[in-house]
């Protein structure tokens, strides 16, 4: 599916614009998340509200959703993020950005486990206290850790994921990321997959 609508991936100043933030988000080239695909989840955001949402890896994507909650006047956003130095500055910039009530960003180092028999090295979720998670942002861990790196998102999360859940997969114009997905579908079809042809490539997950 082509999205003739989605901005320039460089653009982020539509994205800063049409969010009213104050200040420039702070982007970090090769890291930060795309502007199109964080349009894509201000946009769902935005219209759906959702309460609960949970994205794997932290960064400008936490501020632009917290601000979806800042606007939404409801829902808190909840980040994994394996780095202790990078949890602590996306803290610091949700507080420079007056966003800290609206998301908080949980300290979960990688540790290793097994996966229908496959080792991997996954976030540590004893620290997340969310059930019924209505959205779920999946664009990490990195992929040069490990082989379909961001794999166990769903068979670790589809017990806490509520019934209208859907899932953004980010870099989905990988390789790995497109043999990932095609594991979730085998494993629960109850997924139906989309593909988002934007900059990096991102999968839209629901339930049939």
């Amino acid at each position: 599916m082509r999205r003739d609508d989605i901005i320039s991936p460089d653009d982020y100043r539509a994205i800063e614009n049409s969010l009213a933030f104050e200040i420039p988000l702070p982007v970090a080239k090769d890291w930060s998340a795309a502007a199109d695909f964080l349009k894509l989840l201000s946009d769902f955001c935005l219209d759906k509200k959702p309460v609960n949402i949970v994205e794997c890896s932290s960064g400008t994507s936490s501020l632009v959703l917290a601000k979806c909650c800042q606007m939404n006047e409801s829902g808190h956003v909840y980040s994994l993020e394996n780095g202790e130095e990078f949890a602590q500055k996306t803290r610091r910039q949700l507080t420079d950005f007056s966003l800290g009530s609206h998301c908080s960003v949980i300290h979960s180092p990688l540790e290793n486990i097994e996966v229908n028999g496959v080792p991997f090295k996954w976030y540590t979720l004893d620290k997340l206290p969310v059930r019924d998670i209505n959205v779920l942002v999946v664009d990490g861990p990195s992929g040069f850790i490990q082989k379909n790196s961001r794999y166990p998102a769903l068979p670790l999360l589809v017990d806490r994921l509520a019934k209208d859940c859907v899932i953004f997969l980010d870099d989905a114009a990988r390789e790995d990321e497109q043999a990932l997905v095609r594991l979730w579908q085998l494993e629960f079809p109850e997924f139906q997959a989309e593909y988002i042809e934007n900059e990096r490539g991102c999968f839209v997950l629901r339930r049939c």
